[in-house]
């Protein structure tokens, strides 16, 4: 009795020990998750502040974990929307960006390249486009050697890229008309050089008496002229010709052709667009063009061949005006 009385003493002390040791393992696994939590709180709120996003991949199933943003957020989606899935992935990548976007991923899976890099370009729900600065590596592999998790950021970059492509296009373009600045205009035609056909022309077009409405009307009104016209242009002179507004009344056109008799009628259907006067802002004014042309086989610099046009459209102006001429 005294042996068994012994035993029973020694179990329930080894039952209290183990139930001690258990009370202080979940305090500790408790307090373990209190610091996880609040770990994640503080890396969410730093990531959450930058826009990053961190994600990670189970390769074999192709699911995906955010850890600190909703998936689809960025998209406009909720979760219920759209699986956290890397097929939704690649179903929201740009048409124009999808192929690339998932080769570049592949290569890296592949072993072809250390890390997977992009920025590229999303579908936003909205039907708006999203742009992303994506990056990830691989961080485990199976028994096999084949990936296994593969973890990353990304970041939207729409408003900053938006930024970046408003820029571009204010350093090239006319910021009244909206048609090709000086600056854009020379670049087409050093470009329009390097190209493989036979020569072209540049047509320099400009107002007649652009001044006497200009000081009638005021200034504001002479500018809603230029916008029209600019308007006009664009409707009669389609791609790939290039349009440019030099500055006050004076626009260029680029032609990839040197043939009299196709430039001729390039010319007389920009001037009949004009043998009507134009109503803007409740009142008809009568517009004319001068129009001179320059032919060039890309041996003249932009400057020659933007003066030769120009001296024979005021040779159209000192004939009476509103008509073309080609130059000597």
């Amino acid at each position: 009795m005294n042996e068994t009385k012994v035993e029973l003493d020694r179990l329930q002390e080894m039952l209290a020990t183990l139930e001690q040791k258990n009370k202080q393992l979940r305090d500790e696994k408790a307090e373990l998750l209190r610091e996880k939590s609040v770990l994640e709180e503080k890396l969410n709120a730093a990531l959450d502040g930058t826009g990053l996003c961190l994600w990670e991949q189970h390769i074999p199933s192709g699911n995906l974990t955010m850890f600190n943003m909703e998936w689809g957020s960025l998209l406009g989606y909720t979760i219920d929307e759209l699986a956290a899935h890397i097929d939704s992935w690649k179903g929201n990548l740009h048409p124009d960006d999808r192929d690339w976007v998932i080769n570049n991923f592949e290569d890296h899976l592949n072993g072809k390249t250390e890390s997977y890099q992009v920025t590229h370009r999303m579908l936003h729900k909205d039907g708006s486009v999203s742009w992303v600065s994506d990056r990830g590596r691989i961080i485990e592999f199976d028994e096999d050697g084949q990936p296994l998790r593969i973890m990353g950021t990304h970041i939207d970059i729409t408003k900053e890229k938006r930024y970046e492509l408003d820029l571009s296009e204010l350093a090239h373009k006319d910021p009244l008309t909206g048609l090709l600045n000086r600056k854009a205009l020379i670049e087409a035609y050093e470009m329009s050089k390097t190209q493989d056909h036979a020569g072209g022309a540049l047509l320099f077009i400009d107002l007649d008496d652009f001044k006497v409405i200009n000081d009638h009307y005021g200034h504001k009104f002479g500018d809603s002229l230029l916008m029209l016209i600019a308007d006009l242009l664009r409707q009669q002179l389609s791609e790939p010709l290039v349009i440019a507004r030099l500055g006050g009344d004076e626009f260029v056109v680029l032609v990839n052709s040197s043939d009299r008799a196709l430039l001729s009628e390039l010319a007389q259907r920009v001037l009949a667009c004009f043998m009507a006067p134009l109503d803007l802002e409740n009142r008809q004014i009568s517009v004319g063009l001068s129009i001179g042309i320059c032919l060039h086989q890309g041996e003249l610099s932009f400057a020659e061949v933007c003066d030769r046009a120009d001296k024979a459209m005021y040779q159209v102006k000192r004939q009476g005006k509103n008509s073309f001429s080609f130059a000597l």
